[in-house]
């Protein structure tokens, strides 16, 4: 399982995104940009930001 807390970029913030995969938690920090912060452009240099910040939390995926 993978994290992102947007804390490690945005001090004070609490939200944070788990997947299975790290392109799953980047989909999910953009469109949290998008929505909630109202970016309309999410460059480059955000997503690497983002992927430094992801983490395994050594989680297994939960099976369905």
């Amino acid at each position: 399982m993978k994290r992102f807390d947007s804390g490690s970029l945005i001090p004070g913030s609490t939200w944070h995104a788990e997947a299975d995969s790290e392109a799953e938690v980047i989909r999910r920090a953009v469109e949290n940009l998008r929505n909630l912060h109202g970016e309309t452009e999410i460059r480059p240099d955000m997503i690497e930001r983002i992927k430094e910040r992801i983490v395994d939390t050594g989680d297994k995926p939960a099976k369905h």
